[in-house]
């Protein structure tokens, strides 16, 4: 048989024992335990009218401890950071009390009317981007396009040398 042949083959043989050995770990079948499974009990219904008032709860303990801000840090969320964190994590563990997913469009419309009642004064302001000086530019363009050229004489030395360094 022909070495290239016998390495394929090698090869495959071996392919073939790590794929069973990797898929060993993934099946379902080597569990031991008979017993069944509980069914899942039955997810309970989202109270939404229930979910408005704990809404309501978080929302104005929110504002409550903003009171406490003096308006003109607002917009720098270091001087609020953990008054919107117990906010976030308000809504959220109100929602799983009251069985419904997070976040949903009732909790995102309380979000939404924070977001607008405290920081609709916060814009962005853009960055003005400006060419560096032309000194630095010069610099920039210029180391490129001298080390390309070392590097094709260098090639091009080694190219004509290639007797000696071979």
């Amino acid at each position: 048989m022909d070495t290239n042949v016998f390495a394929v083959l090698k090869l495959f043989v071996v392919g073939i024992l790590v794929n069973a050995w990797m898929m060993r770990g993934l099946s379902a079948t080597d569990s031991l335990s008979v017993e069944p499974t509980l069914p899942r009990p039955k997810a309970a219904m989202c109270n939404e009218s229930h979910l408005q008032w704990e809404m309501e709860v978080c929302c104005e303990v929110f504002k409550r401890d903003m009171a406490h801000i003096d308006p003109q840090y607002w917009c720098n969320l270091t001087h609020f950071m953990s008054e919107y964190h117990l906010f976030t994590q308000c809504t959220e563990t109100k929602s799983q009390s009251v069985n419904c997913y997070w976040p949903n469009p009732l909790v995102e419309s309380y979000i939404i009317r924070i977001h607008k009642h405290f920081f609709s004064n916060c814009t962005i302001e853009r960055v003005v981007w400006v060419d560096p000086p032309d000194d630095t530019l010069t610099i920039l363009i210029l180391i490129p396009v001298f080390l390309t050229l070392a590097m094709i004489a260098l090639v091009v030395w080694c190219s004509k040398r290639s007797d000696i360094l071979a």
